[in-house]
């Protein structure tokens, strides 16, 4: 850690922290839905709430992060959530919390998330040198996982159970450190000035044209984004695969509880023996996290990625043909590993690629086009098994999870042994900058 800086340290530190809110809240939330209310329908709005502001406000949201202090943005975000969940903890102290007042804390604090996710995409390569993005990616992936899933997943648990309103009330104790935390960085992280005039590696910027492009419309600077990102032919094909594969897959997991929990099930296992799974997940999360760098310096960035892809495509065949926990839970650890390393390596390659000015607005219209399809693929999933049963929707999930595979595979095979960069001389980069 004390390689990357201090800077990084905070910024690790915070995302451990607001992480571990995350877990909390995104697991706390539906299950106090679920005392509220039986209806299937409206228990499902409280993901639907979390998820919704990434739709809306993403391209937005970029766009601001590549106008404003990037770290301030993360600042107010943290403290915003911290704020709102304080007030929603007193009305759940006095008995006045119903279904509703639940859905719109959980909207408004995944319309923070939206801003402070992507300022820290952003950010974090004015913290570090180029040269060390992929480890300090993976630091921030392993405080991720073991935030969300390590330990706040099971907090939440607990805590719906000895103590409801502590649901809100932790986080926001939570989101209130990390905000401060970042607060212990140094130097300014708005977005630098034109090229020429920059130092990489420096936080800090031009101020003459930050006012310039703040005179721009937003649209102006959301539709140069994405012309950026349709032009640029690497980071189309990975946005367009990460889409395809991230609606593949929410459809598989979608109906995958049918076929592993109750007694009509394939598996036959207990809601706990369930959370294993994530569990597992994670463990093998952390593991990719570490390894990512290694592995890449072996194979190549983009052979590492886009092979972790391949395997995970394939491992989701795996529950299907032997439909066992003793293959379920070594599968699960192996989805983590691959899963988080292909993670790490993707979000390095973006903020590698990016040039800075853009970085806020390109990367949330790549995550704008990589998440945008999971609500319709877990509606199509759950239709699928309808109509044609589980494994048909398990194993054509797996079938559009290769063949996006292939394609990007067929699409990028030329740039597997070449250097990864951004230089404008190069033919499949944007001239619209």
């Amino acid at each position: 850690m004390a390689r990357l800086g201090r800077s990084f340290a905070f910024l690790w530190s915070s995302t451990g922290l607001s992480n571990l809110a995350d877990g909390v809240l995104k697991i706390g939330a539906p299950l106090l839905a679920v005392s509220m209310t039986r209806s299937p329908t409206l228990v499902s709005l409280a993901g639907a709430a979390a998820t919704l502001p990434w739709l809306l406000l993403a391209l937005h949201a970029g766009a601001i992060a590549d106008r404003a202090d990037r770290r301030l943005i993360m600042v107010r975000a943290n403290l915003v959530r911290a704020v709102l969940l304080t007030a929603v903890t007193v009305l759940a102290v006095l008995g006045l919390l119903n279904l509703w007042l639940l859905l719109a804390a959980v909207l408004l604090a995944g319309v923070c998330e939206v801003f402070a996710d992507l300022s820290a995409q952003s950010v974090l390569p004015m913290t570090v040198s180029g040269a060390e993005l992929t480890r300090a990616n993976g630091r921030v992936s392993t405080a991720q996982m073991i935030g969300n899933d390590f330990v706040g997943a099971p907090a939440a648990g607990v805590l719906v159970v000895a103590l409801p309103a502590a649901v809100f009330g932790a986080p926001a104790l939570l989101y209130g450190a990390a905000g401060l935390l970042l607060l212990g960085m140094r130097g300014t992280y708005r977005m630098p000035g034109p090229p020429a005039h920059r130092r990489e590696g420096h936080p800090g910027g031009g101020p003459g044209h930050a006012h310039g492009q703040q005179h721009r419309p937003m649209r102006a600077d959301i539709a140069e984004a994405l012309r950026y990102l349709w032009n640029h032919r690497l980071l189309r094909s990975l946005a367009l695969t990460a889409g395809l594969l991230n609606l593949a897959n929410a459809g598989y997991f979608a109906v995958f509880v049918l076929w592993a929990v109750g007694d009509g099930s394939r598996m036959g296992l207990e809601p706990s023996e369930y959370g294993l799974m994530t569990t597992a997940f994670a463990v093998g999360a952390v593991f990719g996290s570490l390894l990512a760098e290694r592995a890449a310096g072996v194979l190549g960035e983009l052979r590492t990625l886009v092979g972790n892809w391949l395997i995970t495509s394939v491992l989701l065949l795996v529950p299907v043909i032997v439909p066992s926990p003793w293959t379920l839970y070594p599968t699960a650890v192996l989805w983590g590993v691959v899963g988080a390393a292909g993670n790490v390596l993707v979000i390095s390659i973006r903020q590698r690629l990016i040039p800075a000015e853009l970085l806020g607005r390109v990367n949330s219209a790549y995550r704008l086009i990589g998440m945008g399809g999971m609500p319709l693929g877990a509606a199509l999933g759950g239709v699928v098994a309808e109509l044609a049963g589980l494994t048909a929707a398990l194993v054509g999930a797996t079938g559009v999870c290769l063949a996006a595979v292939g394609l990007v595979w067929r699409a990028l095979s030329d740039q597997f042994s070449g250097p990864l960069t951004s230089e404008p001389t190069l033919s499949d980069i944007s001239t619209s900058r």
